[in-house]
């Protein structure tokens, strides 16, 4: 290892976070796991803010003599142009009136194949919202408005999931049930803590362990005001997700592509390319922001550098202000306040997917001059911290980190960069 690295700090920290997103490029992830083709058709559905790039890399690795088609449903902004796989967009995270339509074509381009046909799913972090199909007696802008309520809650990724698994029509292994008898192979890529495939966008083509009275209890855990619609649906045994051992998802397979901790080991290998020694804290940490901001500090304070924090997973923000900012500008901006001015100490914030939160910028950088910073600006960050506005702080201060759709996702990635 170099004693005496040179580098910029910033500039090191975008590289790292550049690494991270490189290293889950469908490009890259999809072709060495595509399937021989079938005996009879192969058909591509999906979601999520990846799967269009997904569908682009399967179609350009599929043999042009074998029939290919389908229709996958991305986030507006994240599409890619195919010839034989149709693209459609739609609304993340609130579902829109695109996303219903398309997750009814989905189910029905699944319909009618036989078990000499192969179903290829292409899923990714996103897909929950995009994927939108009511269960039975539930109308649309009901699932909007708990959606909505949820994404304000501070409820876990899991607990979003859960709920919205047992009030749709597509999620929760539905999708591979209704493509029955034809097999279905999933090829996936990991935004969640602890990469469960179930998790991942809702699993539309695994088993689900959860329950609805699960689903239930989350909503009344956060207090989460539901119509009697709903109620009445989750205490119905028709409500009840597949579950892992059913046996009609004996013909359906996942193959994870990529996943957060691969794109944490990317980062790690370019610090230590450049002489700093890199410290991981995990791959799934989850939690209020900003008391994963206030470990970090003090992790970040007695750490012996040059070294660099690394780590991933999905945190929370309860909403209490009306500012703006995703749970990545919610980070630094806590970070900033509990490093109090502490000199040498850098960090990143941003998620994979190029968006944090629904805003456009995938993250932010902080130095140690955050504090002077704001001073100079007129900005009181405790103040903005309470207002939930870590976008407007990093916006004013000209340290928004703006990629644009990178067309992956394996959710967020934070380095915490510690030089004497």
């Amino acid at each position: 290892m170099n004693e005496n690295p040179v580098f910029q700090p910033r500039d090191l920290l975008l590289r790292m976070f550049r690494a991270a997103i490189d290293a889950a490029a469908p490009s890259l992830r999809v072709p060495p796991h595509l399937p021989p083709p079938p005996r009879g058709r192969t058909v591509v559905v999906g979601a999520g803010k990846a799967s269009a790039a997904m569908a682009a890399a399967l179609e350009s690795h599929w043999p042009a003599d074998r029939p290919l088609s389908g229709l996958v449903v991305t986030r507006y902004g994240h599409q890619v142009p195919c010839q034989r796989i149709e693209i459609v967009q739609a609304s993340h995270p609130v579902p829109d009136a695109a996303g219903l339509q398309a997750a009814q074509r989905i189910l029905q381009t699944v319909q009618g194949l036989t078990a000499d046909d192969l179903v290829i799913a292409l899923i990714s972090g996103g897909g929950s919202a995009l994927l939108s199909v009511p269960a039975p007696g539930i109308d649309f802008a009901t699932k909007q408005a708990i959606n909505r309520a949820l994404l304000r809650s501070g409820a876990a990724i899991g607990e979003m999931n859960c709920v919205r698994k047992h009030l749709s029509g597509i999620k929760g292994g539905r999708l591979a049930v209704a493509a029955l008898p034809a097999p279905t192979l999933t090829l996936t890529i990991s935004d969640v803590p602890g990469d469960d495939p179930a998790v991942i966008a809702s699993g539309p083509t695994v088993g689900d362990a959860t329950t609805s009275a699960d689903a239930a209890g989350i909503l009344s855990k956060y207090g989460i005001d539901v119509p009697a619609a709903v109620t009445t649906w989750l205490a119905d045994p028709a409500s009840e997700t597949v579950k892992p051992d059913d046996v009609r998802l004996a013909a359906s397979r996942v193959v994870m592509l990529a996943t957060p901790a691969q794109s944490l080991a990317a980062a790690a290998d370019l610090a230590r390319a450049a002489g700093i020694n890199p410290v991981m804290l995990g791959d799934d940490i989850e939690g209020e922001a900003r008391l994963v901001a206030a470990d970090q500090a003090a992790m970040a304070r007695t750490a012996a550098g040059p070294c660099v924090l690394l780590s991933g997973g999905e945190t929370t923000v309860t909403v209490r202000g009306n500012g703006r900012g995703g749970r990545n500008a919610e980070f630094l901006l806590a970070l900033g306040v509990a490093l109090n001015g502490a000199p040498g100490i850098h960090a990143v914030a941003g998620d994979t997917d190029g968006i944090d939160g629904t805003e456009d910028n995938a993250g932010a950088l902080l130095g140690p001059d955050f504090l002077a910073s704001c001073a100079a600006a007129g900005i009181d960050p405790a103040a903005e911290l309470a207002n939930n506005n870590g976008y407007g702080v990093f916006s004013a201060l000209g340290d928004l980190v703006v990629t644009g759709p990178t067309l992956t996702n394996v959710n967020d990635f934070r380095a915490v960069l510690i030089v004497p």
